[in-house]
């Protein structure tokens, strides 16, 4: 299980767009680049500002949303990372 305070959700962030907290990476940029065939240390030398936990929290939500669970854990506002 990955640590809720990973991924924001706050609309006036990228749209409203899941990305990794304290930055401007959406997750559906991590796992673009995960389908492109990229390993996490490129995707992490890519972006310096997020971790490979970071990377594993992009997956982990991909799958709970897919899966239909749900996704209580993830923070909606900045003020609650």
């Amino acid at each position: 299980m990955v640590e809720k305070s990973r991924i924001t959700i706050n609309p006036e962030i990228c749209g409203g767009k899941p990305v990794i907290t304290n930055t401007r990476v959406l997750v559906s940029v991590i796992l673009e680049w995960i389908e492109q065939g990229h390993t996490f240390d490129e995707i992490t030398h890519a972006f310096p500002s997020i971790t490979v936990q970071d990377v594993q929290a992009a997956i982990s939500y991909a799958r709970m949303v897919i899966e239909g669970e749900k996704i209580e854990f993830y923070s909606s506002d900045e003020s609650s990372t």
